[in-house]
C-alpha cells in the first residue's frame, strides 16, 4: 500500500513517516498517539509524526486518490454499493477544526465533537472507506480568523453533510470508480435531499435511499403522497420475511414490502416505495424510495437498502483496528491526512482478508470446479 503513494512525498523522511505512522496504526498499542506511534517506530520523540501530518508538505486528497485505485483493482466490482454516512469523533476544547456541541451519532448525544463523512465502498468481497470530509458548522465558516487558525483556508465555504456526500458520489463517478448503487440513512434521504435523489435519477444512477414516514411521493392519486399511507391494507401475500444480511446478533430479518410509485417514467426503470416492518414489533417501520432498473426484484432492493450497514462495520473496524478516532490534531489539513492514512491501512486489511477468504474458497472447492472469481481477484 506504501509503496502505491511513496511518490506523492518529496523527500525520503516523510516517506518513512508515513510508512510508520500506517503500521503504528495496526499495532497492538491501547492508545495511537503521536508519542505511542513514534515509540512503536523507535523514534525519540513525536516530532516526526506530528510533522509527517502537520507541516510537511504533501497532498492528502492525491494520497487518497491512490488508495481509491488500490481498492477499484483488488475490490472493484460493477454490483458495488457507495454508501454515504457520517461519524462523531468526541473533541475537548475549541481549537480543533470543526468542533462543537452538536449531535454525535457514535455517542448518541449532543457532544463536543467534529463530525466526519464518509463514503464507504461495499462489494460481495469486502468493504471499506474511499472518500472523508470534515464537516465545518457554520459557527467556524462565519468566524473566517478562527479558521485560518485552524488551517482552514479562506476558500473552504459552509457545505452541508448531505452537499459533502453528494460532492464525494460525484467524485466516484467523475472518477469512474466501477459501482451499481447508491444508498444512504433517512438523514441523506429526506426532505431537503430529495434534490439528491433527483439528481442522481437525472445521472441514472440507481439508488434506495432511507426516509421518513413524513416524506411524499407522486402517485397515480396524488401528487404528494406520504409513504406511509401506501402500506395499510396491502394484502398479507405482498409482505416478504427476509434477511437483509448478517448482524451482530445474526441475520436481520424484516417483513418487507414495496409499493409502485412515479407511474409516468421511462419503460425500462421503475420507482418504488419499500417498507421494513419489524417482525416482533410491528407498529415499527422504516421507509426506502428507490429508483433501479424495471427488472429489478424485492429479494435486490432488500439486499442494496442492506448493505448500508457496512459503513457502519467500516466504522467500527476502522476504529478498533486503525486508529481512525485515535488522533491528536487540531488542524483541517492534519485531520485529513490522518484519516487518509487510516483508510489505507483499513483499505489494505481489507484486500488481504479478501485474498484470504479467496483462498479458503480454493481450499474447499470440489476439485476440477468451475469458480466465478473477479477477473481482478489476482491483481
Amino acid at each position: 500500500m506504501h509503496e502505491r503513494f511513496v511518490h506523492r512525498f518529496s523527500r525520503q523522511e516523510p516517506r518513512d513517516s508515513a510508512l510508520a505512522y500506517m503500521r503504528g496504526l495496526i499495532a497492538p498499542l491501547e492508545r495511537k498517539n503521536g508519542w505511542t506511534l513514534a515509540e512503536e517506530a523507535g523514534h525519540a520523540g513525536p516530532d516526526r509524526m506530528h510533522r509527517l501530518l502537520n507541516r510537511i508538505g504533501w497532498e492528502a486528497q492525491e494520497v487518497l486518490d491512490d488508495v481509491r485505485g488500490y481498492v477499484v483493482e483488488h475490490l472493484g466490482d460493477q454490483d458495488a454499493v457507495l454508501i454515504v454516512d457520517d461519524t462523531g469523533f468526541l473533541k475537548k476544547g475549541i481549537r480543533s477544526a470543526g468542533v462543537q456541541r452538536q449531535y454525535s451519532g457514535t455517542a448518541g448525544r449532543t457532544e463536543n465533537s467534529q463530525i466526519g463523512v464518509f463514503l464507504a465502498y461495499a462489494t460481495a468481497r469486502g468493504r471499506t472507506l474511499i472518500d472523508r470530509r470534515l464537516y465545518l458548522p457554520m459557527s467556524w465558516t462565519d468566524d473566517r480568523e478562527r479558521c485560518r487558525q485552524a488551517g482552514v483556508d479562506d476558500s473552504v465555504a459552509f457545505e452541508t453533510k448531505v452537499a459533502m456526500a453528494k460532492a464525494m458520489v460525484r467524485r466516484a463517478i467523475n472518477d469512474k470508480i466501477p459501482f451499481g448503487w447508491v444508498t444512504a440513512d433517512a438523514g441523506y434521504g429526506y426532505g431537503y435531499s430529495k434534490g439528491w435523489r433527483s439528481e442522481l435519477e437525472q445521472a441514472d444512477v440507481f439508488h434506495v435511499m432511507a426516509t421518513t414516514r413524513h416524506d411524499t411521493v407522486v402517485t397515480r392519486w396524488a401528487m404528494d403522497h406520504p409513504v406511509h399511507e401506501l402500506f395499510p391494507g396491502l394484502p398479507r401475500q405482498k409482505w416478504k420475511r427476509r434477511s437483509c444480511g448478517a448482524g451482530a446478533h445474526g441475520p436481520r430479518v424484516y417483513d418487507w414490502a414495496r409499493v409502485e410509485v412515479r407511474p409516468w417514467h421511462r419503460e425500462d426503470r421503475r420507482h418504488w416505495v419499500i417498507a421494513r416492518r419489524s417482525v416482533s414489533r410491528p407498529e415499527e417501520i422504516s421507509y426506502y424510495i428507490a429508483y433501479c432498473p424495471a427488472g429489478t426484484t424485492l429479494d435486490q432492493l432488500i439486499s442494496t437498502a442492506g448493505s448500508r450497514w457496512a459503513v457502519e462495520e467500516c466504522f467500527q473496524t476502522a476504529k478498533q483496528e486503525c486508529g481512525l478516532d485515535d488522533y491528536q490534531v487540531r488542524r483541517y489539513p492534519g485531520w485529513h491526512r490522518h484519516m487518509t492514512l487510516s483508510m489505507a491501512v483499513h483499505a489494505c486489511l481489507t484486500v488481504l482478508r479478501a485474498r484470504e477468504l479467496d483462498a479458503e474458497k480454493a481450499e474447499t472447492d470440489p476439485p476440477n470446479s468451475s469458480t466465478s472469481a473477479s477477473p481482478r481477484s489476482d491483481a
